[in-house]
C-alpha cells in the first residue's frame, strides 16, 4: 500500500502542505518589528508558536464535535495566548445553539467565575471597521452566570444547564448563533481551589464517530488559519486597535482606563488598564496606585500578550498578596533583579513587555502614577517603610506559588 492507493490520498496530502506552509509563514512572523531583536525575545516568539501548536488540534479536530463537547484548558502554564492573565485559568468548549447542555461538579473556591457563552464571530466588531482577531476569539458574548450567581449545595456541588427548556437556576440560553462555552476562574489568595467540572451534551448516547478525511482537512485549514492568525495578530492587534493598549506612551497607563468599558466587558465581569512596558536592564518601574476594596490582579506578559511564567516567577499579584504601604499605596516594583521588596514583578530579563491590570466585578476606574528609576535609586525613591523581604522569605513566596499554581492545573 502506497500513496495514491486511498481516494483521500490527494486531498490530504494537499491539506497537510498546505498546513506546513502557514506554519512556516508563522514562524517567519517571530522577528517581525515588534519584537526586540534579543536572543530572548526571539526564543520567547517561537516559543509562544510551538506553544500553540501543541493545542491547534484540540481545538480545530479533538474538541470541535459539539455533539461531543470537552472543556479544553484555553491556557496552562506551558500554553500562553491572547493577553492570558497568571492569576485566570481559562476554559472552552466548543458547543452549538441546538443541543442543551450539563455542566455539572464542584465550584471550588476560586474568588471569581465567571460561565460565558460566546456567539458568532463576525469578521468585524460590531458598530466598528476593527476586524476581528484570529479564531477562536472575536466571537460576540450573548449571556453569562457568575460564581455568585451559581446556586452549589452545601459541599459546592451543582449543575449548570445550557440551552433546553428554561431553569429557574443555573441556566443560560442559547441562541442559534451559540458556538462556545467559555469559563474563567480567577484566583487571589493561594490556598484557594479549582472547580473540578464535566460537560455533557443531553441525549449523548452513542459513542463520537471518527473524523473522515473531510473532518482531517477541514481541521489541518482551520489550525493553519489558527497559528497564522497566533504570530500575525500579536501583538499588531491590540496594538492597532484596543482601546486599552497605548504602544506609543511607554510605562505609563492611560489616563481613563475605564473609558472604552462596553457591555461586552460586562459580561467578562470586568474593567481594564494597560501599560507596555520598555525597561533597560539597570532600570526599574515603579506602579503606584490607592489600595481598594474588590478583587483586581495585575499581571506581566510578554511582547506577544503572553503570560509569563507565573508557575515559577512573581509576575502577577491580587490583594491576597500584595503589601500595601502605610500611606494605603500598592507600590509594584517592575525589573529584571530581585530588588528585595515584597512586591517586586520579574521582567524575567526581558527588555519589553505588558502590564494588564483587571479590575473584576467592578467598573470603577483606577488612578495609576509611574515612575521610571535605576534600580540602585529604589529605596530614595519608595517610602522608607515599603515592605521587604529577605532571600529566604523570597524563597518562600516562590515555593507558595509554585505549589498553588501546581494544584491549579492538577500538575
Amino acid at each position: 500500500m502506497a500513496f495514491g492507493d486511498s481516494p483521500c490520498d490527494k486531498s490530504l496530502q494537499d491539506a497537510w502542505n498546505q498546513f506546513c506552509e502557514q506554519l512556516q509563514h508563522a514562524g517567519s512572523r517571530a522577528f517581525k518589528d515588534f519584537n526586540p531583536a534579543t536572543p530572548a525575545h526571539r526564543v520567547d516568539a517561537l516559543r509562544f508558536l510551538t506553544q500553540n501548536l501543541g493545542q491547534a488540534f484540540d481545538l480545530a479536530l479533538e474538541t470541535r464535535d459539539s455533539r461531543y463537547p470537552q472543556l479544553h484548558p484555553f491556557c496552562t502554564p506551558t500554553c500562553k495566548l491572547g493577553g492570558d492573565a497568571a492569576d485566570f485559568t481559562y476554559h472552552q468548549a466548543w458547543i452549538d445553539g441546538e443541543s442543551a447542555y450539563r455542566v455539572y461538579g464542584n465550584r471550588g473556591s476560586a474568588r471569581f467565575i465567571n460561565f460565558t457563552l460566546q456567539g458568532q464571530r463576525p469578521s468585524t466588531q460590531p458598530g466598528t471597521d476593527i476586524p476581528s482577531l484570529h479564531e477562536p476569539f472575536g466571537d460576540i458574548p450573548e449571556s453569562n452566570l457568575f460564581g455568585h450567581d451559581l446556586v452549589t449545595d452545601s459541599e459546592g456541588a451543582f449543575e449548570l444547564f445550557i440551552g433546553g427548556p428554561k431553569r429557574n437556576v443555573n441556566w443560560l440560553p442559547t441562541t442559534p448563533n451559540t458556538r462556545k462555552l467559555f469559563l474563567r476562574q480567577g484566583f487571589d489568595d493561594w490556598n484557594e481551589r479549582p472547580a473540578q467540572l464535566h460537560i455533557e451534551r443531553i441525549g449523548m448516547n452513542e459513542p463520537r464517530p471518527l473524523p473522515l478525511a473531510a473532518d482531517m482537512i477541514e481541521a489541518m485549514e482551520w489550525a493553519g488559519n489558527f497559528l497564522d492568525g497566533v504570530m500575525n495578530d500579536w501583538p499588531d492587534h491590540p496594538y492597532q486597535y484596543s482601546p486599552f493598549v497605548d504602544p506609543l506612551n511607554v510605562n505609563r497607563f492611560p489616563p481613563d482606563p475605564s473609558a472604552s468599558a462596553g457591555a461586552d466587558d460586562q459580561k467578562r465581569g470586568r474593567a481594564v488598564a494597560h501599560l507596555c512596558w520598555q525597561l533597560q536592564p539597570d532600570e526599574a518601574l515603579i506602579i503606584e496606585f490607592d489600595n481598594h476594596d474588590g478583587f483586581w490582579m495585575v499581571s506581566n506578559n510578554g511582547v506577544f500578550f503572553n503570560s509569563m511564567d507565573y508557575r515559577y516567577r512573581p509576575v502577577s499579584y491580587t490583594p491576597a498578596r500584595t503589601a500595601v504601604d502605610s500611606d494605603g499605596k500598592v507600590r509594584l516594583i517592575l525589573c529584571g533583579r530581585d530588588p528585595g521588596y515584597h512586591n517586586w514583578v520579574d521582567t524575567q530579563g526581558f527588555e519589553r513587555g505588558n502590564i494588564t491590570y483587571r479590575n473584576l466585578l467592578s467598573s470603577n476606574n483606577t488612578r495609576f502614577t509611574t515612575r521610571l528609576v535605576k534600580t540602585g535609586e529604589l529605596a530614595d525613591a519608595l517610602p522608607a517603610d515599603t515592605v521587604r523581604v529577605s532571600p529566604q522569605q523570597r524563597i518562600e513566596q516562590l515555593q507558595a506559588r509554585f505549589r498553588s499554581i501546581s494544584l491549579r492545573y492538577g500538575l
